[in-house]
């Protein structure tokens, strides 16, 4: 059996639920961060200057982290789904705050019940990091 990659619907599903995030992030909506990401132990989440391991650890940081820039900006953002449960995002993204380039990669995969906002979607790893811009 062929694994189907970029499925249309499953391709908007994830671009829906990664829209939410960022616009939860730019927001600083904690709480819609928060029911973003898995909440298991195995959950990671590389930062910029920071290193969480387990859901439980993201929300500790989130409760005191700095909030993104409201002047982000995304660039070429790229979605890529496996089938219909998993998918990574991958994205650049700029701000007024520094001259820096930032990149984010998540994968996501479908854990949930699709009764929920964000179609059962959520953020099981992610990396942010920043280099000088190319």
């Amino acid at each position: 059996m062929a694994l189907e990659l970029n499925r249309p619907e499953i391709v908007a599903q994830v671009e829906a639920a990664f829209e939410a995030y960022e616009c939860a992030l730019v927001d600083n909506d904690v709480d819609t961060m928060n029911a973003l990401f898995w909440d298991a132990p195995d959950t990671v989440r590389y930062g910029i200057a920071e290193i969480q391991h387990g859901g439980e650890a993201i929300r500790r940081w989130r409760e005191t982290c700095v909030p993104v820039p409201r002047s982000r900006r995304l660039h070429r953002t790229v979605v890529t789904t496996f089938g219909t449960d998993y998918a990574t995002v991958s994205t650049e993204f700029t701000s007024d705050a520094t001259p820096l380039t930032g990149r984010q990669m998540q994968t996501w995969a479908r854990l949930r019940e699709p009764v929920d906002a964000f179609g059962g979607w959520a953020i099981v790893a992610a990396h942010v990091s920043l280099i000088e811009p190319v």
